[in-house]
């Protein structure tokens, strides 16, 4: 009888631009299971629920049992694999966002070690997760409860953090930044507008981003705006020029162009698409 079981969820859209699950399920594994190795282009957290296994991550190899997590960073190569007498059973969650590397970065989680042993609050990690999991489902109801459940088990990783992370001003700037982006997109604010509510300059404002969120103050805006679009072309019977003036774009032609830049395809069609999924 085949002891391997797994139940996952993959969501099809992640309209949340903070911090939005990829993916999340729970696993009993046959021994020698394993998987990679590869890279993602989430976060990916595991723990461990009961046997064991062992990761290979940043060519080190870490053994892990019951009640250690694991974290997979985005284009990290890894594999991980079952214990040959004791496979592990765990349960996951894959998730990206703008809140994503400044919350694990006051975790114990680091590139250099990304593993966290006899993990404190394991137990209620491990419900948290699968409580993402039964929240699970493509409607925007359910993308926030599942979000919300994910901060919460992040919490639980700050909570019992060892070290008291030092201030990174680059992370504390693009957290100002994203806040004022996520009240005044509607309006037609500039980079100029956000550097100065944060008090940097522009070019400090730029590689305050770069170094935490890999894109520009000005990407990050249009790719906010845009995904507030793809909400209420979702979701609402506005127009094309309605929804370009609700989210920030002074133009509907650059609107136009903007989102088909983005989506491969324009406001117009991205809605039909929806429309028939929905029939």
């Amino acid at each position: 009888m085949n002891a391997n079981y797994k139940n996952s969820y993959k969501a099809t859209e992640k309209e949340l631009v903070s911090l939005a699950v990829y993916n999340v399920g729970y696993q009993k594994c046959d021994a020698l299971y394993q998987w990679g190795p590869g890279i993602r282009d989430h976060y990916l957290i595991h723990h461990v629920i009961s046997g064991k296994g062992a990761l290979m991550a940043g060519k080190k190899k870490y053994d892990l049992k019951a009640g250690d997590s694991f974290l997979i960073y985005p284009g990290t190569e890894a594999a991980y694999t079952a214990d040959a007498r004791e496979p592990w059973e765990y349960a996951w969650v894959g998730f990206n966002g703008s809140d994503a590397p400044i919350i694990l970065k006051a975790t114990d989680f680091t590139p250099a070690h990304p593993v966290i042993t006899d993990v404190p609050y394991g137990d209620e990690i491990a419900r948290q997760l699968l409580h993402i999991y039964e929240a699970r489902g493509n409607k925007f109801e359910n993308a926030v409860e599942m979000t919300g459940r994910l901060y919460t088990a992040l919490a639980l990783y700050l909570k019992s953090a060892a070290h008291t992370p030092v201030p990174n001003n680059y992370h504390t700037y693009v957290q100002k930044a994203i806040e004022y982006i996520s009240v005044h997109y509607s309006y037609p604010i500039t980079v100029e507008d956000i550097a100065g509510y944060v008090g940097l300059s522009r070019s400090h404002l730029f590689r305050s981003f770069e170094t935490v969120l890999q894109q520009s103050p000005k990407e990050y805006l249009t790719d906010f705006r845009i995904k507030q679009a793809c909400y209420l072309l979702k979701h609402s019977n506005l127009s094309i020029t309605a929804i370009a003036n609700s989210v920030g774009f002074e133009s509907s032609l650059y609107f136009s162009k903007a989102f088909k830049k983005a989506r491969q395809m324009s406001p117009r069609e991205y809605k039909q698409a929806k429309q028939r999924e929905n029939e």
